[in-house]
């Protein structure tokens, strides 16, 4: 039994990420008592993060850049603590050379002569006229030979290692389009890895956001709980909360196999063994993340001083990630849906069991909806989500 109030509430939410917490405060906020369980002995999901022994601000589950177009997302979390500018840019090693990711014209100029970089933006820029970016796809399908011959260049050299590593093919076109498409070559000079209009990180990092989000009166945050020591779901329809029948809202943010004991088998995700190594002087690399696209088993090194803008002299944190298959074993984490038509529909077939069979579940969140959120997303959609239920409940 674990130690809480016992007043049953009327919302219960499984995960203190972006999704369970901005549902948790919308709720909250509309009046409705909320209990929120989270399996970790801490709040914040995987952007959560905190000192290490050296007092180098580090991002735990590795590192989380906010950026978005939209707006009113960048209001709401506002609201919760205060934002600084940051423009994130990274480099990859290729060929031993530090070139700007996404490629660009920059990293055409590190890697060609001058002559072959003319005659290469020339044909962009004929080709692709009034365009920033092209997908790699783009490129490799051009009828146009040069483009074609620097797109199978581009693939080659930037995706197809860093790809088959992250996702565990051996070849990147075994992965959904979708996800390549995420990262795109850039025409011109823009150094930028992302291009939204507003690019943030909390000035006083991701976890005291979280902790002003959860600080309510109407929420109530267990942590080290593992949901099913405390929550039963019978095939009657019916959630139990501890011994009690429960009612109430009931928001799910982890893998929704989990809830029917894997019995259409197992949802993939890819997972990450993270390599956390303190080192002795004042600046490890020139960015705060460099990409290994063709060498070296992990796929990238994150600074986190670089990443963060913390000015301490003689230590600095950095961080090798290095992608594995997510198994389930014990202190392994899922970060990422495996994303095909296969996953999606064992996916929906879980989605269509629990739904119909306990109609006041609600998934919502990068594992329980098996999609690739960026976290603006995932905030608009928790955001969606609780007007929706406030709306279904007449709040």
């Amino acid at each position: 039994m674990h130690s809480w109030s016992k007043i049953m509430p009327d919302a219960i939410v499984v995960g203190t990420g972006f999704a369970g917490t901005v549902v948790a405060r919308e709720l909250a906020e509309a009046g409705k008592r909320v209990l929120v369980l989270e399996k970790r002995d801490h709040i914040g999901g995987n952007m959560y993060d905190k000192q290490d022994e050296n007092g180098i601000l580090i991002h735990q589950y590795g590192p989380h850049i906010f950026h978005t177009n939209n707006e009113e997302v960048a209001e709401y979390l506002a609201k919760f603590g205060e934002w600084k500018p940051y423009q994130h840019r990274v480099k990859g090693m290729i060929k031993g050379i530090e070139v700007p990711i996404p490629f660009n014209f920059y990293s055409m100029e590190n890697l060609f002569s001058t002559q072959e970089c003319k005659i290469l933006q020339t044909y962009l820029q004929e080709n692709f006229a009034n365009r920033q970016r092209v997908s790699v796809w783009e490129l490799m399908e051009s009828e146009e030979k040069v483009i074609k011959t620097l797109g199978h260049y581009v693939y080659a050299n930037v995706f197809e290692g860093y790809t088959s590593k992250q996702w565990g093919v051996s070849k990147a076109d075994k992965v959904d389009r979708s996800v390549l498409e995420r990262v795109p070559v850039v025409l011109g000079y823009d150094n930028r890895y992302f291009h939204d209009k507003i690019q943030q990180m909390p000035a006083h990092g991701y976890t005291t956001i979280f902790e002003n989000m959860l600080n309510h009166k109407n929420i109530e945050c267990l942590l080290n709980v593992d949901m099913k020591d405390m929550v039963t779901f019978e095939y009657d329809g019916t959630i139990r909360l501890e011994d009690e029948a429960f009612h109430g809202v009931f928001v799910y943010t982890g893998m929704p196999d989990r809830l029917l004991q894997n019995c259409y088998g197992n949802l993939p995700y890819r997972s990450l063994d993270l390599q956390f190594e303190t080192l002795q002087q004042d600046s490890f690399q020139s960015v705060s993340v460099m990409n290994y696209p063709t060498s070296e088993v992990f796929t990238r090194i994150t600074e986190f001083k670089k990443l963060t803008g913390q000015q301490k002299t003689g230590v600095t944190t950095i961080l090798r990630e290095y992608p594995e298959a997510f198994e389930g074993r014990e202190g392994q984490e899922a970060y990422y849906p495996i994303e095909n038509e296969t996953n999606r529909a064992l996916y929906e077939k879980y989605k269509t069991t629990l739904t119909s069979c306990w109609s006041n579940l609600y998934l919502c969140g990068r594992l329980a909806e098996y999609k690739y959120y960026n976290m603006d997303a995932v905030v608009a959609r928790a955001l969606e989500l609780s007007k929706e239920i406030l709306e279904k409940e007449g709040k």
